[in-house]
């Protein structure tokens, strides 16, 4: 066991599988106390189950570890309350609260009904919100915390998955929000977009799944470029294993890490990346309105190479 996070008290939502599962055997190795959220329900939203996040909570006291189980529905305010008010209630206090809670519904934009929109983002975006909020109020009050979400990279353009994009977008608008209100409180909120194999993604790396000569991969179009080959893989698990996200998330949760605040990090194949926030890039400028004439040359040259930034 560590001691980085000794005396600190964490809630991990989506904490009974995947990455959420390594985020939380992780936070309690190093010391925190561990309130392990999961809804236990299918990729898609349906059905129930306590024995996700139940099995967690066993293998974290197996170790000697601190943790309860907690089964309350994010998605829902009085859910994302309920969790927090689980921390409280079991270990005196809220420090960490990192959330990895997520459903996916795959379809193109034309397919997907309002139904499965609302859905995937009730249980994303929503989800990251609410206990968010209530975790914030805690944190402003203790003048401390530490904020991780997990987000995707289904925003830059991914096909098929226009609800998921959508939520995963909000989620990094929430993020930066959030550590923007709460930075001059001690409280760093930033955001990770992992590509790692779990349930919602049983494949290898995006740039794996996609067949030759077809449009630009994920990691493509982030400006990443391809993930390192390894002939061999050291330690345990596998290049695609979601555990290796959670070395990344803990290291935001310690005090090893109070200045980093509204990041976004990416995780690959044994890589993390910084991606940068969104700046303005080119520009066109004039004292009075455009016209439709101006806009037919400047237009173009705006969005093509040839113009300097203003």
């Amino acid at each position: 066991m560590g001691n980085r996070l000794e005396g600190k008290v964490a809630v991990v939502t989506g904490g009974g599988r995947g990455i959420g599962r390594g985020v939380a055997l992780l936070l309690a190795e190093e010391g925190a106390s561990v309130v392990v959220n999961d809804l236990g329900c299918d990729v898609d939203g349906s059905g129930l189950s306590h024995a996700p996040a139940d099995g967690v909570v066993q293998e974290i006291k197996a170790l000697g570890g601190k943790a309860v189980a907690n089964y309350d529905d994010v998605a829902l305010m009085d859910g994302g309350e309920s969790v927090v008010q689980a921390a409280v209630d079991n270990y005196g206090q809220i420090d960490i609260l990192v959330t990895c809670a997520g459903i996916l519904r795959q379809g193109m934009i034309y397919q997907t009904t309002p139904a499965d929109f609302d859905l995937v983002m009730k249980y994303n975006a929503k989800a990251t919100f609410t206990v968010t909020k209530f975790a914030t109020i805690l944190m402003r009050q203790q003048r401390s915390g530490r904020i991780v979400h997990m987000t995707s990279d289904a925003g830059l353009g991914d096909i098929g998955m226009s609800s998921y994009a959508a939520a995963s977008e909000a989620i990094l608008g929430l993020s930066r929000s959030t550590s923007l209100a709460m930075g001059k409180y001690g409280v760093t909120c930033n955001a990770i977009s992992p590509m790692v194999e779990t349930r919602q993604f049983p494949g290898t790396v995006d740039e794996y799944r996609v067949a030759a000569g077809a449009e630009p991969t994920r990691d493509q179009r982030a400006g990443i470029g391809p993930s390192p080959e390894f002939s061999r893989w050291e330690g345990p698990g596998h290049p695609d294993d979601p555990d290796n996200v959670a070395p990344l998330v803990v290291y935001l949760c310690t005090s090893a890490a109070p200045n980093i605040n509204a990041y976004c990090f990416g995780v690959r194949r044994g890589g993390i990346f910084l991606y940068a926030n969104p700046d303005v890039d080119r520009s066109i400028q004039k004292t009075g309105k455009f016209t439709m004439d101006e806009l037919d040359v400047l237009v173009p040259q705006l969005i093509g190479p040839g113009l300097s930034s203003a």
